[in-house]
């Protein structure tokens, strides 16, 4: 599908028990993303989003600066092609 993309992210930190993954959720349905979102046993949080490029851009942006409690060291994204395969964005357990 043109313009639209999908990433696959990794968030390291202090990112459990801040709301990250409300705030990842409350971000990516503002801008009209799909996916969903997770905490890991490695105390990082896992996302996956589809939507335009120009929206993951700034879906990116904000999953850099984290809720305010958050304290984010390092994303790793990895760019993959789109599928639709999400109904809305959720988070999961």
């Amino acid at each position: 599908m043109p313009g639209k993309s999908r990433i696959h992210v990794r968030v390291y930190g202090r990112v459990q028990g801040v709301f990250f993954r409300a705030f990842t959720k409350s971000v990516a349905e503002d801008l009209g993303l799909k996916g969903w979102v997770r905490n890991v046993e490695d105390g990082s949080v896992e996302i996956v989003a589809e939507g335009n490029e120009e929206d993951l851009r700034k879906f990116l942006e904000e999953v850099r600066r984290g809720p305010p409690a958050a304290i984010v060291e390092k994303v790793d994204v990895e760019w993959e092609d789109y599928t639709g395969e999400f109904m809305g964005f959720a988070i999961r357990r």
